[in-house]
């Protein structure tokens, strides 16, 4: 072990010190944030200006594989060569792409340049709360989730209003150029605060190879959720090939991290209860919460009748919803000893909302369909800082990294697979015919939408039944007090 896996116990951070530092981490956080909502109202520009529609899904499509595939590479890399160059990397990364795609003369090169982001992108929010946890003990670090939900929450309502300025006004290029100031803000800020962390990382080789096996596995995985349903039927030879080829690289990847000396991600995290079921509840509940944000716009549209602005402002229940129970149950979690119990309660609600909504959605008026979406997305939430908290609390310091990304990793693996589901789903209403007309659906086509949204909501009840399950099962662990600096200070790896 290296000397900087026994570094001294830091003395206890003041709460200016916690807030300055999350501060300059909430800069690194939202470049991640805001670009995955502040492109999408460009896109018909972006489309138009560069001659090319086809391909134009790319330009999204690029970022999320990338964005997904390197996240455990990210935790792995903080785990053995530090926090301070892993960040700092990722962010200059995510710049050089932004630079690229601002620059890019074709969708396709912009593609690659969004996946180059990508690469750069998918990092800095695992890392962002990896650091967190670094200088907030675990029984604080709840309240500190505020700041953390306020990024998403600010990014998710301003991201689309500002691309869709950016696009109209000035040039589809400013939603990258901005990231060059932002980035070297973030650079700035993030280095500050870093340069007076505690080493706490393990200089160790990485696994090369587990990590090819695992990208394959996932680009395979998520060109087959992207393409299947929409451009090409799921039975296609391709969709097909896809799935298989992404089901041997996946069973090779397993294989490896039974047989490395140092797997992607480390064995103990995988006999460690408390971080597996924490993150099947955290992958379960954020896969169905990022599953209704994007399909309840096309209840709201079809089957309610709003406008797409309309519909938009309908969303922001379920969008708060998740913000606010995420806050409520941080700020609890610092106060109470059985922290389970307010999110345990929360899902139990959410199922409850999911299955009304699931068996008398077309009767509600929207009054009444505001407040069960907003209960069930305020539900969830309230799980949401509970297990990355429990997560980082059971594992040793130099594993944060790991157990953070792959925590990361998994939920947004969860959220493709429920968003390909739900789309299987209401794709075989026929919703793809009406989408983008502009105009009133016919009643047959309503009626027929309408009933799939009652698989929907029952589909998204299942996955939150899943997620309050794997929950309960989590063994409650006590919070520790102080940050873990090493492996002397932190619990045991499996229960």
């Amino acid at each position: 072990m290296s000397a900087s896996a026994h570094a001294a116990e830091p003395p206890p951070k003041t709460h200016r010190e916690i807030r300055s530092t999350i501060f300059g981490l909430m800069m690194a956080m939202m470049l991640a944030a805001l670009d995955q909502t502040i492109v999408a109202t460009a896109m018909p520009t972006i489309g138009r200006d560069l001659g090319d529609f086809q391909n134009l899904p790319w330009v999204i499509t690029a970022y999320l594989i990338a964005a997904t595939a390197v996240v455990p590479l990210y935790g792995r890399l903080a785990d053995t060569h530090g926090r301070h160059v892993t960040m700092l990397s990722a962010i200059a990364i995510f710049v050089v792409g932004s630079v690229a795609s601002a620059l890019a003369p074709s969708v396709a090169l912009l593609a690659v340049s969004r996946a180059i982001q990508g690469l750069g992108g998918g990092g800095l929010v695992a890392l962002a709360q990896t650091i967190i946890a670094d200088v907030v003990p675990p029984k604080e670090r709840g309240r500190y989730q505020v700041y953390i939900a306020s990024v998403f929450a600010a990014s998710g309502v301003a991201g689309p209003v500002l691309g869709g300025i950016i696009a109209e006004h000035l040039h589809w290029s400013v939603i990258f150029w901005i990231n060059i100031p932002a980035g070297a803000a973030a650079l700035v800020m993030t280095n500050s605060v870093l340069r007076r962390m505690p080493r706490v990382h393990r200089r160790r080789p990485i696994d090369l190879a587990g990590a090819g096996l695992m990208v394959a596995a996932t680009t395979s995985l998520l060109l087959a959720l992207n393409w299947g349903g929409t451009r090409l039927p799921w039975s296609s030879p391709v969709i097909l090939a896809l799935l298989v080829t992404s089901g041997i690289f996946w069973a090779l990847f397993v294989t490896r991290i039974g047989t490395a000396d140092e797997a992607l991600i480390p064995r103990a995290l995988l006999r460690n209860s408390v971080v597996m079921l924490g993150i099947t509840s955290a992958g379960f509940g954020m896969g169905t919460f990022m599953g209704l944000t994007f399909f309840v716009p096309i209840y709201l549209e079809y089957v309610v009748g709003l406008s797409a602005s309309q519909s938009g402002l309908a969303l922001i229940p379920l969008l708060v919803g998740t913000v606010s129970g995420a806050i409520t149950s941080g700020h609890v979690m610092a106060h109470v000893r059985h922290y389970k119990r307010l999110p345990m309660i929360g899902l139990a609600v959410s199922v409850t909302a999911l299955a009304v909504l699931a068996t008398a959605a077309p009767s509600l008026p929207l009054w009444a369909l505001e407040i069960f979406f907003a209960a069930a997305s305020f539900g969830v939430g309230t799980s949401f800082p509970v297990t990355t908290v429990a997560i980082q609390n059971a594992v040793h310091a130099h594993m944060m990294g790991s157990a953070t990304a792959t925590m990361h990793f998994f939920r947004q693996l969860s959220g493709a697979l429920v968003i390909a589901g739900f789309g299987a789903i209401v794709l075989g209403s026929g919703v793809s015919v009406a989408r983008g007309s502009g105009v009133r659906v016919a009643p047959e086509l309503a009626a027929a939408i309408a009933g799939s949204f009652h698989w929907v909501f029952l589909a998204a009840a299942f996955g939150v039944a899943t997620a309050l399950t794997a929950f309960v099962l989590m063994k409650e662990l006590p919070l520790r007090d102080r940050v873990s600096t090493g492996p002397e200070t932190a619990p045991a790896a499996g229960d």
